[in-house]
């Protein structure tokens, strides 16, 4: 995985900062039972009015930055807040930042990254999947959106991963990253260009073998940058899952087959809930 961007150590290099957390989880962070509404509004706003507090003090300590979903964490009284697409922990006053991950202490469960997981979900419907490479594995019926640069070692060593995994259909988007691999556009046309794409693609990352092709014709790649700068996907492989969960990096077979079975238990779920 090659990140584009260093710009959260950048900017909270002036910060008094704090290493990860590897803490059990909280009570607080159980369910509340309902409480009554009248009672609960006037908290709400409370809460609202504090969170929107935080906010403005991390923007204006750290200009530039682009911080969201600020809101209390469950976690010693702190304040969690997405940075720069990176979830921190901060006190009331941001006298200080925590970076790092918190872990439930008895499952070894990352709970930050769950609730950034959660934080960064999109619609997959939303996905323009005719501007990717198709490929159904099996009976094709779980989902799996893949963001890869042609010329990506770790692009190549999760189509190695992929080789093991079964029912599944993979939408690759083809997205060169050209400050790193100068060269992977030119390729990624050449593949859009055959007449089979998948296949090209396939053989590609087989043998190095490219459709013999000027890659000039009508492709995605213009379309398919946008896209990733919309979802904020700065690295290859960035993977997409069917309950719209998006994870970046090359993962390891067993770990992949662990998230398509989560996500697809988690679209179902969302498809089976009542409509709002």
């Amino acid at each position: 995985m090659f990140p584009t961007s260093q710009r959260l150590l950048r900017t909270l290099a002036a910060a008094t900062v704090i290493g990860m957390a590897f803490v059990p989880p909280l009570a607080a962070q159980t369910a509340a039972k309902p409480a009554d509404a009248a009672a609960k509004a006037p908290a709400d706003a409370a809460a609202g009015a504090e969170a929107a507090a935080v906010k403005k003090l991390l923007e204006q300590k750290f200009p530039g930055a682009t911080v969201s979903n600020v809101g209390k964490s469950g976690y010693f009284g702190l304040y969690e807040a997405q940075f720069d697409g990176q979830l921190v922990y901060t006190d009331a006053k941001v006298g200080h930042v925590i970076v790092g991950s918190i872990y439930d202490a008895t499952t070894k469960q990352n709970l930050t990254e769950d609730r950034l997981r959660k934080l960064n979900r999109i619609a997959w419907d939303s996905l323009p999947l005719e501007l990717a490479l198709k490929k159904v594995k099996g009976a094709g019926t779980r989902k799996l959106a893949v963001f890869s640069d042609a010329d990506c070692p770790f692009c190549a060593r999760f189509e190695n991963e992929l080789k093991a995994i079964d029912d599944v259909t993979v939408y690759t988007f083809l997205f060169p990253i050209d400050q790193l691999h100068p060269d992977a556009a030119r390729k990624s046309k050449q593949i859009w260009c055959a007449p089979d794409r998948q296949k090209a693609w396939d053989e590609f990352f087989a043998a190095g073998k490219l459709p013999d092709n000027k890659g000039d014709c009508e492709t995605p790649l213009a379309a398919t940058q946008a896209l990733g700068q919309k979802l904020r996907i700065n690295a290859t492989p960035t993977l997409v899952f069917a309950d719209g969960s998006i994870i970046p990096g090359a993962l390891p077979k067993d770990r992949l087959e662990a998230e398509l079975a989560k996500a697809a238990t988690e679209a179902k779920k969302t498809a089976a809930a009542p409509k709002k």
